[in-house]
């Protein structure tokens, strides 16, 4: 029988997952903004992850207006100030950053940190949507969190790494039934 790798050629991409319309209630939900590195996140260097910033931007003006629990991550090496990450959706005061590899929960305080919150909802988005995406959402989903996904915030190096995930979480044992698939612009606020 053959390997996955002599049949790649062979297989065509399924069906994409649904993507719909989803209500948070604010006072019960994170928003998770994952390395979004200044040097990384330019025209030059990753476009989509520019371009997701640029979406990022005014949801997370809307997201502070309406207070949601913002926390902002970096890289295992990042700096703990936020200062290395994109100027348009950079820490203000009162936000936290954290810094760890893959799964953002590992290694620190963000679930009991969540949970003293009263958060039951993490908003998703992130640069590196096969690494801390992915494996933040699983996290997340392993805790007991809904977990929203937008996939206009969810960029990676390549289109095929975002439709992985994005299968992923839409098909996914365990992620299925507890992640959902939507846009920034679908996101509506409870109370509005």
């Amino acid at each position: 029988m053959a390997t996955i790798i002599e049949e790649w050629r062979e297989i065509s991409a399924p069906p994409a997952p649904p993507v719909g319309p989803v209500t948070i209630a604010p006072a019960k939900t994170a928003l998770f903004l994952m390395d979004f590195l200044a040097s990384v996140c330019t025209e030059a260097n990753r476009p989509r992850a520019a371009a997701a910033v640029a979406r990022l931007a005014p949801f997370l003006q809307q997201a502070r207006a309406r207070g949601l629990t913002i926390v902002h991550t970096s890289t295992r090496h990042g700096r703990q100030d936020g200062s290395d990450l994109a100027e348009a959706i950079r820490p203000v005061p009162g936000e936290r950053v954290y810094r760890a590899p893959f799964d953002k929960f590992h290694g620190n305080d963000l679930e009991s940190y969540l949970r003293g919150r009263g958060v039951e909802t993490v908003i998703a988005t992130g640069t590196s949507a096969n690494g801390c995406l992915l494996f933040t959402t699983a996290g997340a989903v392993l805790r007991g969190f809904r977990v929203i996904v937008p996939v206009d915030a969810m960029p990676a190096a390549t289109p095929y790494q975002e439709q992985f995930v994005a299968w992923e979480i839409g098909n996914g044992p365990g992620l299925r039934d507890k992640a959902v698939l939507t846009r920034l612009d679908a996101i509506g606020f409870a109370g509005t």
